[in-house]
Parts: structure tokens; C-alpha cells; sequence
């Protein structure tokens, strides 16, 4: 059986929550139990029996944190249905990095911080878009916030999705985005710093910052990632993606102690592509991906200009004006009519092939304290 996430919180969750039980914070305590029990019996779920050779199945119910790694692909899915109705031309992928100097004040001060570099981001891509000499207009832009590189450690960023074009009310007219070209990357990383300063002096946080960090180059990406249901693939495991999946899972040595443990893990390098391993030990790990669990409450993806909830009227206007996006494709159709299939195979027999019939429901076994 693969290694699971689930399983090295079930073996060392306790003795790590006894240590740090005076500095685990609610929503990390809560977490950690959720993934443990996502989909066994603690949580309930339905027995499925097939009719005609009378295998049985237990199809225990899902824990549903945003943490969990085995909760994430029916999410993507659902935001995909949902964001379909979204499809403009020609998307970038733009990606905003809090500086390295900001990542401890970050780490103590996660809702200010990650709010203070979603708004300083997305105001200085929507500023700059309006210059003329660029877009010369309104833009729509869906953010989401990550906070890890592929090795686990801490790295705050934020990723857009972003159509190549804007509305011009002014002359009531779309305006693309130059070809193969959004908007000039060095201005726009000065421009997210001056105004990621300028928000956190509002705050009783800036005191804290060294100074040297206005001085320095503040990292900002763009590429192009194509048009359509293709960009939308490709910012969907952004947008529901953890700090590690269970398939990056190599290996567990167990010694009965969660420091002497080890963990090990692969990932891609950012230059080469190249697969490697990292070890660690059970505390360790349990660590690294535990500083990447959001603050309660923090919405982690974000919508501005027409992808704005108060504009989507004038984001319907915009599909009807360039009347070649506003329906999908025959392809995304079939992408849909796939899924929908998929869902109803869900419960078939795994021996003969026909449909499983409900037994019975299992209420939960997991007891909470008051």
C-alpha cells in the first residue's frame, strides 16, 4: 500500500502534539486530526452491495479540510464547473514572491501579511494595465496564495490567472494586450513594492522591516499559458493544490520515535526538472508542512476587476462583445460529459462491472469533545 500523508500523522501525530501542545495552534491541531481520519470509519460513510455476485464495498466519507491531500481533486474539479463561465482570451500566469527579508514577520503575521500582498499585487498589475501605453484598460484577475517551495520550506506567493486584454469604458471597446507581451515585468515589481510599502506603514508591522528591503529587486514572472479551458487546467491545481501530495511520498523508516523517523520525499528542480529526494524526520516533516496551513478563515483565492463578484455583469458584456469565447468549445463539452459519466460509475462493481445498490449508512464513530 502507497504511503499517505494520513498515515505518518496517524503514527506520529500524538507524541508531536504532545510536545507542542502549549504553541500547536487551533487550526493546525484540527487539521492534523481531519486528515488522520479522512475517509475511515471515524468519519461514517455507505455500504454498497452488488446485486449480482455480492461483493461489498465501504466507501467511507471524506474529511473535506483545504489541507488534505486526498481532498483536492474532486475541489479542482468543482472549481473548474464553476470557473468555466469565466473563459476570456489569451491568459497569462503571473506570479508575485514576498521578498525573503519579509518571510519571519510573514510567518508571525500570516492575515496581515498575505493580505497585504494580495492587495499590494493585484493594485499594481490593475494600475499598470491601465497605461495606454500597455493594456489602456480594465482588467480581470483570479489570485491564489501559496506558501511553499517543492522542498517544503517557507516562500509566501501568489499566483494570477489574467486575460490579455481590457475593457476600455472610455470607448466602450476590448483592447488586447500587446502579442506575446502583458506588461513590463521590472516596472511592475517596482511598482508592487512601492505599493506593498506603502500599505504596510499603516500597520504597527514596519518598524520591524529593515530598510534595505526597498532597495532591493522584488521578484515578479508572466508567461503566457494559452487560451480557454487550457488555461483553466493549468491554474486549477494551483488553486486546490497542498503543500504535498501523497504521491511525492517515497518512503517511511519507522523507529518508534518521531525524531529518529524518516521521511522521504521526492521533488522536481525548478532549473533542470530534474527528480530528487529529500529526507527528514518524521518531526521535521511534520513541521515543514504544517507552517503551511492557512489562518482560519483566510480566503485563499481572490477575485479583482470584472472577475470581480459586483462586475460580473460586465464580464457577461465582455463574453456576448467577443462572441467567439463565450460558449465553450465541443472539446470542454466533452471534458464535462466526461466527468459527468465519471461520476455516475462511481459505485460499479469492481468484479463484474454493474452498478452497486446502497445497503446502509454508517454513522460516525469519531466523538468530539465539547
Amino acid at each position: 500500500m502507497a504511503l499517505e500523508l494520513a498515515e505518518i500523522f496517524r503514527r506520529y501525530g500524538p507524541a508531536y502534539r504532545q510536545k507542542y501542545a502549549s504553541k500547536l495552534l487551533p487550526s493546525h491541531r484540527q487539521a492534523m486530526r481531519a486528515i488522520e481520519h479522512c475517509r475511515t470509519e471515524a468519519l461514517g460513510g455507505q455500504v454498497y452491495r452488488c446485486t449480482a455476485c455480492g461483493e461489498t464495498r465501504y466507501s467511507y466519507h471524506s474529511c473535506r479540510n483545504r489541507h488534505c491531500p486526498k481532498c483536492q481533486h474532486e475541489q479542482t474539479e468543482e472549481w473548474l464547473q464553476l470557473q468555466r463561465e469565466l473563459l476570456l482570451p489569451i491568459p497569462y500566469f503571473l506570479t508575485f514572491t514576498l521578498p525573503a527579508q519579509l518571510r519571519q514577520l510573514a510567518s508571525r503575521n500570516q492575515k496581515c501579511i498575505y493580505n497585504l500582498l494580495f492587495r499590494a499585487s493585484a493594485q499594481a498589475t490593475q494600475q499598470l494595465a491601465c497605461d495606454p501605453r500597455f493594456v489602456g484598460g480594465q482588467i480581470g484577475m483570479v489570485g491564489v496564495l501559496h506558501t511553499w517551495t517543492r522542498q517544503l520550506a517557507y516562500h509566501p506567493h501568489v499566483h494570477y490567472l489574467v486575460p490579455g486584454g481590457g475593457w476600455n469604458a472610455e470607448k466602450q471597446s476590448w483592447r488586447p494586450a500587446h502579442h506575446n507581451f502583458f506588461l513590463p515585468v521590472k516596472a511592475l515589481s517596482k511598482l508592487f513594492r512601492a505599493i506593498f510599502q506603502r500599505l504596510l506603514q499603516k500597520t504597527p508591522l514596519f518598524p520591524q522591516v529593515a530598510s534595505e528591503v526597498w532597495q532591493k529587486d522584488w521578484v515578479v514572472h508572466c508567461k503566457p499559458v494559452g487560451n480557454g479551458q487550457t488555461a483553466l487546467r493549468y491554474l486549477a491545481p494551483y488553486i486546490y493544490r497542498v503543500a504535498l501530495s501523497n504521491r511525492r511520498l517515497v518512503h517511511l523508516l519507522d523507529t518508534g520515535s518521531m525524531q529518529s523517523s524518516q521521511v522521504t520525499f521526492q521533488y522536481r528542480t525548478s532549473d533542470t526538472g530534474q527528480l530528487k529526494q529529500s529526507t527528514l524526520s518524521a518531526e521535521k516533516f511534520m513541521q515543514r508542512f504544517l507552517q503551511h496551513m492557512l489562518p482560519r478563515g483566510f480566503v485563499k483565492v481572490r477575485y479583482y476587476g470584472f472577475f470581480g463578484a459586483t462586475l460580473r455583469s460586465r464580464l457577461m458584456m465582455l463574453q456576448q462583445h467577443l462572441a467567439k469565447f463565450a460558449a465553450l468549445n465541443p472539446s470542454e463539452r466533452t471534458v464535462s460529459e466526461t466527468d459527468k459519466t465519471q461520476s455516475l460509475s462511481k459505485h460499479l462493481c469492481l468484479q463484474c462491472g454493474l452498478p452497486m445498490l446502497l445497503q446502509r449508512t454508517l454513522p460516525p464513530t469519531l466523538c468530539r469533545s465539547p
